[in-house]
């Protein structure tokens, strides 16, 4: 067994390099701080109460001149909020106008309140939603609607009188909004109100962050939506061009039918697109799903081309991260695609978590980037775990590395680790470096929650932001 080290990859902002997101975007700005084309002025629309409107206006205010980080002996772990707009590194500004919010009365929701069956209760609140949505969309055009969702609805929506397969109330709005070309963001109280606990039921299992760290996420989803490019991975110029894609799956929203396949393809500045594949179905031999020989050249011929389209170039190198083993249908359709579009170089993975671990002396786990080999091509990788930077672990529990096996790999299992670990950074909604999976599967699992909610018939939007 070889055990190695790999570095705290860097990520590239608009005046350098850093490390760490959040002291990046502080000191050195978003990437494209500089461009024509990057937001300047956010428009934000508001649906939700009059108060909760009220409310996360005044935050958003509050925030505006920056927030202390939380007062602790890890600095780095919790940094100030800057502020955001003119005479800051993040620029541009947010639009709060009474024109960009819509309420929903209290009537609305005890009508919301008299359904009794679940899935009708959830899918009439988002109705509620979608209609001040469209609203705002076909009039004013914001570049980000979100939901301050008060806490009474929360309640109503928590409620739950039956066992039957329950609709998810932020995955079927994201599912509505995308396709009239709305990109969104939901809000919980405990964003704005962190002393307010009737949110709970939608908050099971997630702590409460500071505030600092609550307004760095807020700001940093919302300037993505906006189309902006707040970090990017390190170009290394002398290195073909490369293009990562997740494949995953998700079942039907009755739970009944086969797996559907979905990969989500990733530039090297982390714009995702998203191309939806076919059925899948479970292995008798390994009981993971897998596609047939035909339905794995499609999804990946599918996703080149629609690089292709966005991009007017292939990349030189695709590196592919499956949530399952690759069989021999897999690999004969992945070839063959990669084969008819002329790629160059190609990496098969497959990514799953471990229960391998190793035991440090001292109080603390092992650090993140710890990569030891069991076997030629089988890896493990501790994508959380203390980190230098922060001069601690930043978890609650004993972290789960991550294991990849190298189905076909032209690259070294570090080179491949690297490209991981770089990956875990590239979660828009999180400003705080240490997530477990690299986006490529993470990105892709949240995708499959909300195309359930989208018909066959019915185009989805291939941009991740949407998704968000």
């Amino acid at each position: 067994m070889k055990v190695s080290f790999i570095p705290e990859p860097e990520l590239e902002f608009g005046a350098g390099k850093h490390v760490d997101i959040r002291y990046g975007l502080m000191n050195l700005g978003p990437f494209d701080f500089d461009s024509q084309l990057s937001p300047k002025q956010i428009r934000l629309g508001i649906v939700g109460t009059s108060q909760t409107i009220q409310d996360f206006c005044e935050w958003l205010e509050k925030i505006r001149n920056g927030v202390e980080g939380k007062v602790s002996p890890l600095p780095n772990l919790f940094p100030r909020f800057p502020g955001y707009g003119e005479g800051t590194h993040l620029t541009a500004d947010i639009v709060i106008n009474p024109q960009l919010q819509r309420p929903i009365t209290q009537n609305d929701i005890l009508r919301v309140k008299d359904i009794e069956n679940d899935n009708d209760r959830i899918a009439h609140a988002v109705d509620l939603f979608m209609e001040q949505i469209t609203y705002l969309e076909e009039h004013l055009s914001p570049h980000v609607v979100v939901c301050t969702l008060p806490e009474d609805l929360i309640e109503i929506l928590g409620a739950t009188s039956s066992s039957q397969v329950r609709y998810d109330f932020h995955d079927l709005l994201k599912a509505k909004a995308m396709q009239i070309k709305q990109h969104t963001q939901l809000i919980l109280p405990t964003t704005y109100q962190p002393k307010s606990q009737r949110s709970q039921p939608l908050l099971v299992n997630r702590s409460l962050q500071d505030e600092a760290t609550r307004a760095w996420n807020l700001y940093t989803a919302i300037y993505y939506k906006a189309k902006g490019i707040p970090w990017r991975l390190v170009r290394n110029a002398s290195l073909p061009t490369t293009c990562y894609i997740g494949v995953s799956f998700y079942r039907s929203l009755d739970q009944e039918t086969l797996q559907t396949s979905i990969a989500q393809v990733f530039n090297e500045l982390g714009d995702g697109i998203i191309v939806r594949g076919g059925a899948v179905k479970i292995s008798k031999d390994d009981r993971q799903p897998h596609l047939s020989r035909d339905d794995s050249y499609s999804l990946l011929y599918n996703a080149l081309e629609e690089y292709r389209r966005v991009h007017f170039t292939l990349p030189a190198r695709i590196v592919i991260h499956k949530t399952s083993a690759y069989n021999d249908d897999e690999r004969e359709g992945f070839k063959s695609a990669i084969t008819e579009q002329r790629v160059s170089i190609a990496d098969l993975l497959s990514l799953r978590q471990s229960f391998t671990r190793l035991f440090r002396h001292g109080a603390y786990p092992p650090l993140r980037g710890t990569l030891f080999s069991l076997e030629k091509h089988r890896h493990i990788l501790y994508t959380r775990g203390s980190v230098d930077f922060f001069q601690t672990y930043p978890g609650m529990y004993i972290p789960l590395p991550l294991e990849f096996r190298m189905d076909q790999a032209e690259q070294t299992a570090e080179f491949l680790a690297t490209e991981i670990l770089s990956l875990t950074k590239m979660n828009w909604n999180k400003s705080q470096f240490d997530s477990t999976d690299p986006i490529t599967i993470e990105g892709a699992r949240g995708v499959g929650k909300i195309l359930k909610y989208v018909s066959k018939d019915e185009q989805p939007q291939t941009r991740y932001s949407f998704y968000m």
